[in-house]
């Protein structure tokens, strides 16, 4: 299932590393789904493109408006998208006890929370930074976070990539130059701060968003968005609304409709048809797409020292969520 509201830009890594390995090539080999596959990956391989782009255009966004006033843009329009399309599909919206309770603390989690820190992120330090440092380093804390907390036994796999996540981090944070570049510095560690908060959330949530997903989605984005309003607030006199192009508002609406509504329905579908594991693998395309965007149209870069962090971090990674040395394909009956 998916894990996020509204920001972010990442899947349920938990749910990877809870899925049974078998999950692993579900889409393309189970005998009751096959004819699904190619069409399944193409539509989660959109899916990630849709959540990289994210950075370098909310990037863009933070250049016109404050990082405060750029959250809520994006998140306002996405969560009144969601919410008008749940009203057009369905005509009525059904809200059972403690709904609009669980829709408020898991804005407050993963909306409020988690965007506050990355667009303010945005705002000091290169969109491809966090581009690489929240989808891949969040997965890492999370399985790290279930194995401290919960107390489960790890595999030596499992044990090794939470290493080396955690050491590539302290790489790619030591490729940003200290001092020298003290608001870069100073962005990374908000965005793993980020990380940190979306980690949390991804913990707590599936007691959160219960009954429709897409449903639960949407009145969290929206009452996440509140807060980010009332965090707004004081800046957005300063905002020189008459004087923002035509350039600015289109990328607020595709931020809102694309990466923020499109891209969760889809990662639904590719969940219920895939499993999982696989799913919340595909996620490690994601810096694939919001690099190359930041490098493209932003001209951003990364040294060779970050660049290394960046592979080691993405390598355990992969084997903190599987688990594995190798994954393991399921076997299929001619």
């Amino acid at each position: 299932m998916l894990q996020r509201t509204g920001g972010q830009d990442e899947p349920d890594p938990q749910a990877a590393g809870e899925a049974r390995s078998e999950d692993i090539g579900e889409g393309a080999g189970d005998g009751g789904r096959p004819e699904a596959g190619a069409s399944v990956y193409a539509m989660l391989t959109l899916n990630m493109a849709l959540w990289g782009s994210a950075f370098p255009l909310s990037k863009a966004a933070v250049e016109d408006v404050p990082h405060q006033v750029a959250a809520l843009l994006r998140f306002g329009f996405g969560g009144l998208a969601m919410l008008t399309w749940l009203l057009a599909t369905r005509g009525r919206i059904s809200l059972g006890r403690g709904d609009l309770a669980r829709a408020a603390t898991a804005g407050a989690l993963g909306v409020f929370g988690y965007n506050a820190l990355f667009f303010w992120g945005l705002s000091l330090a290169p969109s491809i930074d966090g581009s690489i440092i929240v989808p891949v380093f969040a997965p890492v804390l999370t399985i790290a976070f279930t194995v401290l907390i919960q107390r489960e036994r790890t595999s030596a796999a499992r044990a090794t990539g939470l290493a080396l996540g955690i050491g590539g981090a302290v790489v790619f944070l030591l490729g940003v130059g200290g001092l020298a570049d003290g608001d870069r510095l100073l962005g990374d560690l908000i965005y793993l701060a980020a990380a940190v908060s979306w980690s949390a959330y991804t913990l707590v949530s599936k007691r959160m968003l219960t009954g429709d997903p897409v449903q639960a989605t949407a009145l969290a984005t929206l009452s996440g968005s509140v807060m980010l309003a009332v965090m707004a607030l004081p800046a957005v006199p300063t905002v020189a609304w008459g004087s923002l192009s035509g350039n600015f508002w289109l990328v607020v609406a595709y931020l809102a409709i694309g990466p923020t509504a499109v891209a969760y329905v889809f990662y639904y579908r590719g969940v219920r048809a895939v499993g999982p594991a696989t799913a919340s693998v595909m996620m490690f395309l994601s810096p694939v797409f919001g690099a190359g965007g930041a490098v493209l149209f932003l001209d951003e870069g990364m040294s060779w020292t970050q660049g290394a962090g960046a592979l080691l971090m993405l390598a355990g990674a992969l084997l903190a969520v599987s688990g594995r040395w190798l994954p393991r394909l399921r076997k299929t009956t001619p």
